[in-house]
């Protein structure tokens, strides 16, 4: 690990050793990465992916660590933050470039003072652009699939290329970035006039309805399992009577089902052992698979 750090520190990076994830995740838990680097552009950061790959040295992208359960071990090699690629501009034909660090409340913040359509949904929802675009997030109806036009990758041959829509192939919290592990640069978005009172009430309504139906007050990765077809996660979990359910400071919050929320002090273990009885008991009552939104990783 002494040799990657030396590599890694030739560039202007921010590198930190033995940082705490709980500090970079909404569910303000996480054991500690090996190293922490966060780069300053684009450039930085195709040279640290490349550095890891080619010295074998596992490599992890965080955008804003919020559909992340990081475990109580720690995640071994180097973590990258994309917080600094924050670029975020206006583009002709109604588009929007937006750098992978880019939270998406800003974009549809910036996509309003612009007057343009389409990024309402957005509003409220904690993620990074790249993060976003890798699962196509979404929620009120709409997702990221429905307003991408291009992406800027770095891919596993260290190349940084261009994908369209079609390249994407994107699918319920699902993509080909996903699917290949290609590095999120940047995206372009896009959009359509909007009336700006009109835009400003669906991302009020948007915002309600998270803020009244979500436990925002307690840290959670959004969540946590993916919606099953036809069905409702949280609705299958609180039929089961589970509503509340606890291990040590974990818990099925008691305001959606959906979520399991961190009640101060939570681990990474009481996490998932809420989630392995959630699953386990909608599986015997419904014959229902829950499969997890939230990704988990580390040891």
């Amino acid at each position: 690990m002494h040799d990657i750090i030396k590599l890694l520190s030739r560039i202007s990076s921010q590198i930190t050793l033995d940082e705490p994830m709980y500090k970079h995740t909404t569910f303000k838990i996480g054991g500690p990465a090996d190293v922490f680097v966060q780069p300053g552009d684009d450039e930085e950061l195709a040279f640290v992916v490349q550095t890891c790959k080619e010295a074998g040295v596992p490599c992890f992208i965080l955008g804003n660590g919020s559909n992340l359960l990081v475990k109580d071990g720690g995640i071994r090699g180097v973590v990258v933050s994309t917080v600094n690629l924050s670029n975020l501009r206006l583009l002709g034909d109604n588009k929007i470039l937006a750098g992978a660090g880019v939270l998406l409340s800003s974009l549809s913040k910036f996509a309003y003072a612009s007057n343009l359509a389409g990024l309402e949904f957005a509003e409220g929802i904690p993620g990074s652009v790249g993060g976003a675009v890798v699962m196509n997030a979404g929620a009120y109806g709409g997702e990221i699939s429905q307003i991408f036009h291009t992406a800027t990758i770095f891919n596993s041959n260290f190349q940084l290329i261009e994908l369209s829509s079609a390249d994407m192939a994107f699918s319920y919290r699902k993509s080909t970035a996903q699917k290949a592990g290609h590095v999120v640069m940047s995206a372009i978005f896009q959009l359509s006039p909007g009336d700006a009172k009109k835009i400003a009430a669906k991302m009020a309504e948007c915002k309600e309805s998270r803020t009244s139906k979500q436990p925002l007050n307690l840290p959670s990765a959004g969540s946590t399992f993916k919606r099953p077809p036809g069905k409702f996660a949280g609705k299958l979990i609180m039929d089961c009577g589970l509503r509340g359910y606890a291990v040590g400071r974990a818990c099925v919050s008691e305001k959606h089902c959906g979520f399991v929320v961190n009640n101060g002090g939570a681990t990474a273990s009481d996490v998932l052992a809420v989630m392995e009885h959630v699953e386990y008991t909608v599986q015997k009552k419904f014959g229902i698979r829950l499969e997890p939104e939230v990704k988990i990783v580390g040891e």
